[in-house]
């Protein structure tokens, strides 16, 4: 059903108010910028970046943010925080953020929602060993926000605009920014440029104030999170709390042991309104000086506690090994095309992946993007389907056909 002309009008008239309201720095629907434009835009109803954050929502890689551990794999606990929660938080930490400080949105949640799909299985860990593994495969590093981009935009085609490819891009919550400025200019070029320099090993800060807004809101949302997660499981207990840092304890006024169990809490509500204070009228996204110590120093806590602590890393051999060996077996399955092997169905063959992306991949690219996709479970169940040998009740089973071919291409259907 089309809507009369007369009502998308008067509805045209109030978005344009309402955009009235932003700030000088925030960034305009009107100029949102595609690479193809080839789906149809109905600014009106879905503005172009609440379009995105629809396509990130309805894309095959955000469906498997649901088994994607966050830092606590191998744990069976029901309550702590997975891929799919945090970046949840995201996007509602950055939308609490933008609204004082009159930024758009729909433009901060496309880019939160998406900005971690590239994270493999077994969150950092897997992605250190995956690193390794395109090093020494000739396919360069491994990054997890380069990753984002690869799925979201070759892989899929979502056909993203500009803006929200480059916050997916540049958000690093690893890194700590006091402050944080826009960074080069609204073009694919630049945006070029910039993929290249962080899969070079370097860094690069949004294009937009909204995308400075969700690498701020990165930090602010894991790390008493993940302290509370923590405590959940029983990684970590009171002799580790005796250490946390006094200006956290300050900050956060917490005066007992008590207090931990509202960590979270405590810690959106004092750095947020941090933010904002720090932020509005500014030229930049920021924290206060004393707000940017405490939260250096909360990160060097949980990476000596929580993150290396040695509870968590026990199973890091093994974990090394199934990568290592489902790499190699992935590789061999590509090059001896054997089409019934989970590479073929789940990512050369499937409907959804780009044909231009799959006739024109590397063995090692397709090795890297399908193990890349995986979640903790399916790396887990690939893993066993192949090193177990498969039993059979009482007779050999017929071979199983091949995935058919589609006459108009060589690529599978």
């Amino acid at each position: 059903m089309e809507i009369p002309q007369s009502i998308s009008g008067r509805m045209a008239e109030s978005m344009t108010a309402r955009e009235s309201f932003l700030s000088p720095r925030a960034t305009r629907n009107r100029d949102y910028i595609r690479r193809s434009g080839h789906k149809p835009e109905e600014p009106v109803i879905r503005p172009p970046f609440s379009r995105d954050a629809d396509r990130i929502v309805h894309s095959k890689a955000y469906s498997r943010y649901i088994d994607k551990t966050q830092v606590f794999y191998l744990v069976e606990n029901d309550h702590i925080t997975h891929r799919v929660l945090h970046v949840q938080l995201v996007s509602k930490i950055g939308r609490t953020i933008g609204r004082p400080l009159g930024l758009n949105e729909d433009l901060i949640e496309a880019i939160a929602l998406g900005h971690d799909i590239g994270h493999v299985p077994y969150g950092h860990l897997g992605e250190r060993f995956l690193d390794d593994l395109c090093r020494e495969h000739g396919s360069g590093g491994f990054q997890h926000n380069v990753q984002s981009v690869r799925f979201l935009d070759t892989l899929e085609d979502c056909d993203l605009t500009l803006q929200v490819l480059d916050g997916i891009l540049c958000h690093n919550g690893e890194v700590h920014d006091q402050s944080l400025a826009v960074e080069g200019e609204a073009g694919w070029g630049s945006f070029a440029a910039k993929l290249e320099r962080i899969e070079g090993g370097g860094d690069a800060l949004p294009l937009t104030a909204e995308g400075c807004v969700v690498r701020i809101a990165d930090s602010v949302s894991y790390l008493g999170r993940d302290l509370a997660d923590a405590l959940e499981v029983g990684v970590i207990g009171d002799d580790d709390l005796a250490e946390f840092p006094e200006n956290c304890t300050a900050l956060f006024g917490i005066t007992g042991r008590e207090d931990f169990s509202e960590i979270n809490r405590r810690v959106l509500d004092v750095l947020i309104k941090d933010i904002v204070a720090m932020s509005y009228d500014a030229d930049c996204i920021a924290f206060s000086p004393e707000a940017s110590a405490c939260v250096a120093a909360f990160k060097e806590f949980n990476m000596q506690h929580i993150y290396e602590n040695p509870r968590l890393l026990h199973n890091r051999e093994k974990i090394r090994f199934m990568f290592e060996f489902l790499f190699d077996r992935i590789l061999e399955d590509i090059e001896e095309e054997r089409e019934d092997s989970p590479v073929y169905e789940e990512l050369i063959c499937a409907p959804w992946v780009s044909g231009a992306y799959a006739d024109t991949a590397a063995p090692a690219e397709l090795a890297r993007d399908f193990i890349a996709g995986m979640t903790d479970r399916y790396f887990e169940w690939v893993f066993q389907q192949t090193i177990f040998p498969k039993r059979t009740r009482s007779r050999y089973p017929d071979r199983r056909p091949g995935p058919a071919v589609n006459p108009a291409s060589d690529r599978c259907v």
